[in-house]
């Protein structure tokens, strides 16, 4: 719907799964690799906030691209322009291809810088990226033993 232009039926079918959640929470997954343009993202998100959305997603994760922080920077601020708005806080959720700390700290440090210290809250932000728990772990292995874990240690390599 997107590449075709078609708002009115990406809209119409967010929309539709908005009335079908009920009260229960919604998001949307963009698949934002796959989208050819920031101006695209844009527009797709804002769409899907109007429509309803609670929360917005880069990609599943399983995609060629993933989150990137352009992307995420885009996405960002479209929620920060829909919250102007319409006072409603939409949720964000960058998703693959976050594998380290390091990483996950570069997209908090977006989000804070163009939202604000609120949005780190689990109801307005969360990490896609399930090889980010490994990384987390063997840091804490090393801050407290001064060591980096070996791989069979980590259930999730």
């Amino acid at each position: 719907m997107v590449l075709r232009g078609d708002w009115q039926a990406l809209y119409d079918q967010v929309k539709a799964f908005r009335k079908a959640c009920g009260d229960a929470h919604i998001k949307t997954i963009l698949g934002t690799g796959e989208l050819a343009t920031q101006t695209n993202i844009a527009k797709a998100s804002l769409v899907c906030m109007m429509a309803g959305a609670d929360f917005i997603k880069t990609s599943t994760g399983k995609e060629k691209v993933n989150a990137n922080l352009v992307t995420s920077l885009t996405m960002i601020r479209m929620i920060r322009w829909f919250a102007e708005e319409t006072s409603i806080e939409i949720g964000y959720k960058p998703a693959g291809g976050i594998a380290t700390a390091g990483d996950a700290l570069k997209y908090m440090a977006l989000m804070k810088e163009e939202l604000g210290t609120r949005y780190l809250q689990p109801h307005l932000f969360r990490f896609g990226a399930s090889s980010l728990l490994t990384d987390i772990e063997r840091q804490l292995e090393h801050g407290l033993t001064g060591h980096y874990a070996a791989d069979y240690r980590q259930p999730m390599v």
